[in-house]
């Protein structure tokens, strides 16, 4: 039993866990609130300045509207992998080595549970923040994403950040 919680549990796993569980609940309050409340579907796009719109967008696919799918054996293929991937990120913060690992390897899995909480309870993933970027000559458009892409997102960006720039990555010979 002591070599399977050591296996499951380390010095910065609650960290790690609370930062996931506080960024699903972010997702999913946020994503609740659009579909349900304020019916996003029925009432949007809201402009919410210059550069942002909610719109609503329903992703059948994994990040950036890839391989998107509507059959049920595909949908449930992206969520074996999305949980595959929980699973094994857990894992590795179980063995985090420090507390920026955690916390961005928290933000990473309660990206992915808040996306994959979606895939379950509609069969897609709720996107809605569309930032975009127009002149008299020019237009940029990125893609539609949600709270829990930018949670994932950030997760990535700490996971650079402490290998490239971080104690460790200075300390290297």
């Amino acid at each position: 039993m002591t070599a399977v919680k050591s296996y499951l549990y380390g010095p910065f796993t609650r960290l790690g866990l609370v930062t996931a569980l506080i960024a699903c609940a972010v997702d999913q309050a946020s994503k609740l609130y659009l579909l349900k409340v304020f019916d996003l579907a029925a009432n949007g796009p809201v402009r919410l300045g210059p550069f942002f719109d909610f719109v609503l967008t329903r992703n059948t696919g994994i990040s950036y509207g890839l391989f998107q799918t509507h059959s049920a054996l595909g949908q449930g293929l992206l969520l074996a992998t999305k949980l595959l991937a929980v699973l094994l990120l857990w894992l590795w913060l179980a063995r985090a080595p420090a507390r920026l690992t955690a916390l961005s390897l928290g933000l990473i899995i309660g990206g992915a549970a808040g996306n994959a909480i979606d895939r379950l309870a509609y069969g897609w993933v709720a996107d809605f923040v569309f930032f975009h970027v127009k002149t008299a000559t020019w237009r940029f458009d990125w893609y539609v994403f949600n709270l829990a892409d930018v949670a994932i997102v950030a997760g990535v960006i700490g996971l650079l950040y402490e290998s490239l720039i971080g104690d460790r990555a200075a300390k290297a010979p």
